[in-house]
């Protein structure tokens, strides 16, 4: 049960963590709401396509199968395809994506999860843009737009994740209309869970020392090669 939820929560972190790259089906021409959706997606394009790494502060929160759950922590990116998700609410807690493999670990766990990232990469989760070439109109279907009534001059981008139907029946983006930059991200499930991300103070082309996408197990805990989250 306990490897079950972890190998769930990792699910989600790339469901905020991987998707974005392929895919070529042409669609239909846009009505006046779509061409207002694919401005805004072409401008979120375009803020992540020039960026070389990104440092956040980010808050998750999680609510389904029967819990409600809130974390914080930091996240770092570089491109290519590097993620470091570190915990604030549970020290040393972490999600690391370091190119070849995913690792997740959380203190007191009696093991190491590792997964190839080229099985990550088929969940195709709505962050991927944020770790290579965007193009949110290839990646998102039905794409919506709406002004964000929390917050003064952002707006929501909706969608839907192309390959994720039977997993994902919606995602939201919160925008910042003028830079692009992404404020919020909120994924509803098909079993009903919402998970929901916040990232403030974020710094565009922080410098990140390239140790930080290096994982070493804890003394002593083994490493476990797991299945990818589904």
């Amino acid at each position: 049960m306990k490897r079950a939820c972890a190998m769930r929560r990792g699910a989600r972190l790339l469901l905020a963590a991987l998707a974005f790259d392929c895919l070529c089906a042409q669609e239909p021409s846009p009505s006046a709401q779509d061409s207002s959706a694919l401005e805004l997606a072409a401008r979120v394009d375009r803020h992540y396509d020039s960026l070389h790494s990104l440092k956040a502060q980010f808050s998750e929160s999680y609510t389904g199968l029967g819990m409600d759950r809130t974390e914080s922590g930091t996240l770092l990116l570089a491109k290519p395809g590097r993620m470091r998700w570190d915990y604030n609410s549970t020290p040393g807690k972490v999600f690391l994506l370091d190119g070849k493999f995913g690792w997740f670990y959380t203190p007191g766990a009696p093991q190491v999860q590792r997964v190839a990232a080229k099985e990550l990469d088929d969940l195709r989760s709505p962050l991927r843009f944020l770790l290579g070439h965007t193009e949110l109109e290839k990646e998102l279907t039905g794409l919506n737009v709406a002004p964000d009534a929390s917050h003064s001059g952002d707006m929501i981008l909706i969608g839907q994740p192309r390959g994720q139907e039977q997993r994902v029946s919606r995602v939201a983006l919160s925008v910042e209309a003028a830079s692009g930059a992404i404020v919020t991200l909120e994924i509803d499930e098909t079993d009903g869970a919402v998970t929901r991300f916040t990232f403030t103070a974020q710094q565009p082309d922080a410098a990140i020392p390239p140790g930080a996408f290096r994982f070493t197990p804890p003394q002593g805990i083994p490493v476990v090669d797991s299945p990818p989250p589904v």
